[in-house]
């Protein structure tokens, strides 16, 4: 079975049909928000009411699991080593700031499809394009690539891991590293040559220019 492309969970309710616009805006404002409070009093309220968000999202069980289980056991250590180097209040809010970012931003996902996140991305840079410093079309396939590698490189490393145990091979990380580092950039070799081929980007002519004004 493939695995998805995006986090993007279809659905109807409100944080669905809010503006992709203002939730990817609201996000890094939500991270500088947390990151000015010290207080695990105020964090504390501030991670219940982003899990309330994400749990409103109605995501099925399974999928939040998977994608809640790894960030989960980096913030456990995380929130361990403050503990143990530095103070328990420490801990506490490092761990209920780093909690409440991550749910908002697991709630932002589940509710935005990449499509919509990577128009505001367009939208963003287009004016900047004026300085001929930034070609928006060209960051946002280079980001919507590298979102869609993501995904696709865990496939590629399921399917050998799937391989190799079907033929009783140990899963040694060389062994698997090698054909995987091998797939995904054939598969980048692959899309680079199509890209290529649609003559992406576009070239910008006098003709094209004289008749844009």
């Amino acid at each position: 079975m493939s695995a998805p492309l995006t986090l993007y969970v279809p659905g109807d309710t409100p944080l669905h049909r809010v503006p992709a616009g203002w939730k990817v805006a609201a996000l890094p404002l939500t991270g500088v928000a947390l990151f000015l409070v010290d207080a695990p009093v105020v964090l504390a309220p501030c991670a219940a009411v982003a899990a309330l968000a994400l749990g409103s999202v109605r995501a099925p069980r399974q999928r939040l699991a998977r994608h809640l289980a790894g960030p989960l056991v980096v913030l456990v250590l995380v929130v361990a080593a403050a503990l143990v180097f530095q103070s328990a209040a420490t801990a506490a809010t490092v761990g209920l700031r780093l909690l409440a970012l991550l749910l908002a931003a697991l709630t932002v996902t589940f509710t935005t499809r990449t499509a919509d996140m990577l128009d505001v991305l367009d939208r963003v840079l287009r004016p900047l394009e004026r300085t001929r410093l930034v070609n928006a079309a060209a960051v946002s396939l280079a980001v919507s690539l590298a979102l869609r590698f993501i995904p696709e490189a865990f496939h590629r490393y399921r399917e050998i891991r799937e391989a190799q145990a079907a033929r009783g091979l140990s899963g040694s990380p060389l062994a698997l590293l090698v054909p995987l580092v091998v797939r995904v950039l054939k598969a980048a070799d692959e899309i680079a040559a199509a890209v290529d081929a649609r003559c992406f980007p576009p070239s910008r002519t006098p003709l094209s220019e004289e008749g844009g004004r």
